[in-house]
């Protein structure tokens, strides 16, 4: 074993809707040696993503579920501290699916695993967020499903989010007239002020079916989907004949017990007449363009173009109550983890 005592995040047993005392447990485990062609990597920042609610679960999905005593699974910003590989060296910085823990080893050649070459202006965390798995969600998501063109209506939910700020910024800058929906008064007015999209609905306010219908006068083109719920019936008779809606996910329904009784997206859409285009997308279907827009988002960052808010828990051990209110919609921004400089 090495000298690095590692600390994780363990999933004990299975969530029965809310995440409960007893359901994640932090556990101390040893770090063992490495073998030729690995290396050893200090996790510095943590991405917490509502996909990872359902891979509690224990059901098969798009992913597989994370096992019982296995660590939570989730992307993270790590530092090579100990190598036995040519292709990572000491001190090379990488975003890794390491999981809910301080340190990992893996094969320095393994999938998913991308040097991060630092750029001016560029937070190392940003890599998590809008230039990160949420950015390039958003892009492409937006570009390649929801193909936009100018003068169309784009609405996308949770639009004060990692995913809906790059939505949101990207179909402005493709002409589109954006909408965005959020949750209170605070983030429908940084949607608006700080990011720049035409007009933002407070899902909240009580009134999500009026004040959508006298966002969209024109209708809506493009509907980015990442909640489901309320917003998409509220969205559904707003589309126009053509319109086009991305589904990234619907985190509304994520603590539901029975995932098999909710109302998805797609019964939603599938009732309409005529049926919109529409389809669930993951961000791997473009792996290949990982670095490239990667790099159109870091750019962006870097010139104060693409705008964000982040949220961020200190330590680990806070890591499962950030997560919780994540999915509650208590953060503002990305969900961060910071666990080490």
């Amino acid at each position: 074993m090495t000298n690095h005592t590692n600390r994780a995040v363990i999933l004990k047993q299975r969530p029965q809707g809310e995440i409960q005392e007893g359901d994640l447990t932090l556990e101390e485990r040893p770090v063992r040696e490495l073998k030729e062609g690995e290396v050893l990597a200090k996790v510095l920042w943590l991405s917490l993503d509502p996909y990872m609610r359902p891979r509690m679960n224990d059901a098969k999905g798009y992913m597989d579920p994370i096992g019982l005593d296995e660590v939570v699974v989730g992307e993270s910003v790590a530092r090579i501290v100990e190598s036995r590989s040519d292709d990572l060296k000491v001190d090379d910085l990488v975003t890794c699916y390491s999981g809910w823990q301080e340190y990992v080893v893996f094969p320095a050649n393994a999938e998913m695993v991308y040097k991060i070459e630092p750029k001016d202006n560029v937070p190392l965390q940003a890599y998590l967020g809008v230039a990160g798995m949420p950015g390039r969600t958003g892009y492409c998501g937006l570009m390649y499903v929801g193909k936009p063109t100018s003068g169309e209506t784009v609405v996308v939910s949770a639009a004060s989010g990692p995913v809906g700020t790059v939505v949101g910024q990207t179909a402005r800058k493709e002409g589109c007239r954006t909408v965005g929906v959020a949750g209170g008064p605070e983030k429908c007015r940084y949607v608006v002020e700080e990011l720049g999209f035409d007009a933002c609905v407070d899902y909240k306010a009580g009134n999500l079916e009026a004040d959508l219908k006298a966002a969209c006068p024109d209708g809506i083109d493009i509907y980015f989907e990442n909640v489901g719920g309320a917003v998409t019936r509220a969205v559904a008779p707003l589309l126009n004949p053509g319109a086009r809606v991305p589904i990234c996910g619907f985190v509304s329904a994520y603590n539901a017990e029975d995932m098999g009784s909710v109302e998805t997206p797609f019964h939603v859409l599938k009732a309409l007449d005529p049926v919109p285009e529409h389809r669930f997308f993951l961000v791997t279907e473009w792996q290949d363009k990982h670095q490239e827009i990667t790099n159109i988002l870091a750019d962006r960052v870097a010139s104060g173009e693409l705008k964000y808010r982040e949220t961020i828990a200190e330590g680990l051990e806070n890591a499962p109550e950030a997560f919780k209110g994540m999915l509650k919609g208590k953060n503002f921004g990305k969900q961060l983890v910071h666990i080490a400089d």
